[in-house]
């Protein structure tokens, strides 16, 4: 029993964003319903495959955030198709779409429509630039991804070498942090329905969430009017605290604290820095010199000796890849990687375990992606359509 076993969710979102958000609500234990277009979600046929693509249901991209999940497939310009998710609708907790401003509404099933069904509703969008509900712009009905909305946002701005252009983080930021906040405002929203018996529309725009992610570059642009730009893996007001090159590899060093940097020093066998710079002050204003000098000292030594004479005393790590994060005993002891079977072949694969760790209720991936309209017979006889033959009441 996960914490959220008794929520029910209806998911109508697809590619990345929507599906991360009931992911993470399905690993903690609710019933996600993903309600899939004809054809299913434009992202099925996304490699890479376990084995064979031609007998995989479905390919990497789909099944990492669509585990746990059950399939209906459903096409809600049809009236029979849109009477049964009314139905599903009048037993749920949650919908959630990610659909341009106004696409469910040209399907007569907007909030203003579902709440009618069940009053009590919470209806969760993720957009690009948020439902005119709850603050109307003219970008509303704009398509966005992950790339449009780290530009906009300031992401890329900040992303990348000094001397280089704008660049994209490597995860899409856009998409996952988006997704994730609209996570905390549906359970936030839960928690308000418990406590009064109101539903209510939670509405988080990919465009806002980027804003909130680079808080930092609002704070500094209000306090000193400068938009803050690209500085490599550097950090505006931390020194050091950036990535090394050794003699193997690169491993990245965050001494800002005065005592971090003493210990730094004594690794380094440089007294003098540390004597010379001793607040954090004098070693912003003379970086560039101290950059240089750490940089010296790390290319003498293998990634591992670095993080080894720092011993725990200063934080650092490799940068690792993929493989490495694989090999990590850390990464396995707490879950991190988890197996889910693959449709068509007789072989597993791999994907993100949980972040969310809790004592009582483990969230966990359960189980693999459901095949295309997997679970249409259990759903529609779960909840069956108004239009249906109901059972005569009982006089008892």
């Amino acid at each position: 029993m996960g914490a959220l076993a008794d929520l029910r969710v209806l998911d109508l979102t697809q590619v990345l964003a929507g599906p991360y958000c009931t992911m993470l609500l399905a690993d903690m234990g609710a019933d996600v319903v993903k309600i899939e277009r004809p054809g299913g979600d434009l992202i099925r046929s996304n490699p890479p495959y376990a084995e064979d693509p031609e007998s995989e249901a479905y390919g990497g991209y789909f099944q990492s955030v669509n585990r746990g999940k059950r399939s209906l497939e459903l096409d809600l310009r049809t009236d029979e198709d849109r009477d049964a998710f009314h139905s599903l609708v009048e037993r749920a907790d949650v919908v959630v779409e990610n659909f341009k401003a106004g696409t469910m509404e040209r399907f007569d099933c907007g909030y203003e429509t579902l709440r009618e069904h069940n009053p009590q509703l919470i209806y969760s969008s993720i957009r690009g630039f948020g439902d005119p509900r709850t603050g109307e712009t003219e970008r509303q009905g704009q398509p966005s991804f992950d790339l449009i909305a780290q530009a906009l946002g300031g992401v890329m701005e900040i992303t990348g070498q000094e001397d280089g252009p704008p660049t994209k983080v490597g995860p899409g930021v856009g998409d996952l942090f988006t997704a994730a906040l609209n996570a905390v405002g549906i359970l936030a929203a839960v928690h308000h329905r418990e406590r009064t018996g109101e539903g209510q529309y939670v509405d988080t725009a990919m465009y806002d969430a980027m804003i909130s992610l680079c808080e930092r570059t609002v704070y500094q642009y209000s306090c000193d009017g400068e938009a803050p730009t690209r500085q490599g893996n550097s950090h505006p007001t931390l020194f050091p605290y950036d990535a090394f090159e050794t003699a193997d590899g690169y491993a990245v060093v965050a001494a800002f604290s005065d005592g971090h940097w003493q210990t730094l020093c004594e690794a380094m066998e440089r007294p003098d820095l540390a004597a010379e710079y001793p607040d954090a002050a004098s070693r912003l204003a003379n970086r560039d010199h101290l950059r240089a000098a750490i940089a010296a000292w790390t290319r003498q030594h293998e990634t591992d000796a670095v993080v080894d004479l720092l011993d725990g005393r200063v934080p650092a790590a490799p940068i690792q890849t993929t493989a490495d994060i694989f090999e990590d005993p850390h990464v396995h002891a707490r879950d991190m990687l988890a197996d889910v079977s693959q449709p068509g072949v007789d072989a597993e694969m791999t994907v993100a375990g949980s972040p969310i760790k809790m004592t009582e209720t483990m969230p966990e991936p359960r189980g693999r992606a459901p095949k295309l309209d997997e679970h249409r017979a259990e759903l529609l006889e779960e909840y069956p359509s108004k239009s249906d033959p109901q059972p005569a009441e009982s006089d008892d």
